[in-house]
């Protein structure tokens, strides 16, 4: 190292920012994550006796994913090469992995590949990795914030051991917090402190992210004058102007995206108005798309409450119009309106459970011909064939009923359609049941109304 680079380093150090400056250096200074590394975890203990296999981290951002990679480097024997996939590509993995099988033929030394938010790389660059670490030329670690299953390519998912971070709780980042004030040199000797109150601000808008609330503290402190006595309080005021407004954690592809519209469409099914508003406040105040969220009322509005009531249908429909022709942001109003509307509306899922039953006896095998009275005899020769032969005409009978049978003859028992109980479906209900009486179906009971939701 030369003189420039042990100055550049000392600066680096002095100048970082706090979250770096903080970073832990031992495992009993790692927060949150001891169902996965504690004194008696089998990772731990793998990472002791320098044996570790390939791993993936993965975690919410600011849980300790390259921090745990970094502790990892510091006990192991093995080479260490950290990458970014953000800033890295092919040609610098091929570097790599050629280095490591001379370092592994010249002097049995193994070598580690760290590469952070390796869901960044695609398939092509994945593929470079998967050989090396299936014949043992590196040890592969990759962190990432996003659904492993989805993001990594499943030969390299199915060598690796996928382990879950948890993100901080408000206790820990308040420890955090506490430690920073007391233990980092620069926030110690310019005699920076929190009020409790700006305190409580900080750990809510840190959302479990310790860069967060690290980073944020830093840029208070030094944003601050010192008062007469030398110290540097952040109140409340200071806080809330330095963090003007909450950046919410979200993607518009990734798991979070489909996290939150999950939690707003099982909100409406329970018929929780206030979970489905404030999921509903989530997703709006993160950026995401309207016309997503009204895509999901309409067939929300289909699929769990249907006949129960029709017009939820038209509600939701009337969202997502209003979205066109007003936009955002006083779109949000008709949303909120027809968030609550479909919360308490009844529900039923009859009509979705009727069309998947249909649709099942279709695939098992069932295309009976269409009987004869339902075809259109539209030539002689069909009228001759039998086509529309018997058929009644409803409107020529009393209440416009006519009973007859509209199924193929080998199906004709089968009952798919079963009305609940639930709002406007029970008038149907009693209407059925006056003109077909109790269906016979030869399936067993427990199959109607048993089709599971998507989200």
């Amino acid at each position: 190292m030369t003189l420039f680079d042990q100055q550049r380093e000392q600066r680096l150090a002095k100048e970082a920012p706090l979250a770096a400056r903080m970073r832990p250096i031992i495992f009993d200074n790692l927060l949150g994550q001891d169902h996965i590394v504690g004194p008696d975890r089998i990772l731990r203990q793998a990472i002791e006796i320098d044996r570790i296999p390939s791993i993936i981290l993965w975690g919410p951002p600011g849980s300790g994913k390259t921090t745990l990679a970094l502790l990892i480097a510091s006990r192991t024997l093995s080479h260490f090469n950290k990458l970014s996939a953000v800033t890295s590509g092919v040609a610098d993995l091929r570097s790599i992995i050629e280095a490591a099988r001379d370092r592994l033929g010249m002097h049995g030394q193994r070598t580690i590949l760290f590469v952070d938010e390796i869901h960044r790389f695609n398939k092509a660059q994945q593929d470079v990795i998967l050989p090396h670490v299936e014949d043992g030329t590196i040890i592969f670690i990759g962190a990432t914030t996003e659904n492993p299953s989805f993001e990594v390519i499943a030969p390299l998912l199915s060598r690796c051991r996928v382990f879950s971070l948890n993100p901080l709780t408000e206790k820990q980042i308040s420890t955090i917090i506490e430690r920073a004030l007391t233990e980092d040199q620069t926030l110690a000797s310019t005699r920076v402190a929190l009020t409790e109150k700006a305190k409580q601000i900080l750990i809510a808008t840190a959302n479990g992210d310790a860069r967060v609330a690290l980073n944020t503290l830093d840029f208070a402190a030094a944003a601050i004058p010192a008062d007469p006595d030398g110290d540097r309080t952040i109140t409340t005021r200071i806080m809330k102007d330095i963090l003007q407004h909450q950046a919410l954690r979200y993607d518009k592809a990734g798991d979070l995206h489909y996290d939150h519209v999950s939690a707003y469409i099982k909100s409406v099914r329970a018929s929780d108005a206030d979970a489905a508003i404030y999921w509903l406040a989530r997703m709006l105040e993160s950026g995401e798309d309207p016309l997503f969220i009204t895509r999901r009322m309409v067939i929300l509005a289909a699929e769990d409450i249907g006949m129960a009531d029709p017009y939820a249908l038209t509600i939701a429909v009337a969202a997502q119009q209003a979205i066109h022709f007003i936009g955002m942001p006083e779109g949000r109003i008709p949303l909120a309106e027809a968030t609550v509307y479909l919360a308490t509306a009844p529900k039923s899922n009859s009509t979705y459970a009727a069309l998947s039953k249909a649709i099942e006896d279709i695939r098992n095998g069932s295309n009976e011909p269409v009987p004869l009275h339902l075809r259109n005899a539209q030539t002689r020769l069909m009228r001759e064939m039998g086509y529309g032969h018997d058929y009644k005409y409803a409107h020529n009978y009393p209440e416009h009923f006519a009973r007859q049978s509209n199924l193929p003859e080998n199906i004709k028992n089968r009952s798919y359609y079963q009305p609940s109980c639930q709002g406007y479906e029970h008038e149907i209900s009693e209407r059925i049941t006056k003109w077909w009486g109790k269906r016979k179906d030869d399936r067993t009971p427990e199959s109607h109304n048993t089709v599971s939701g998507q989200q």
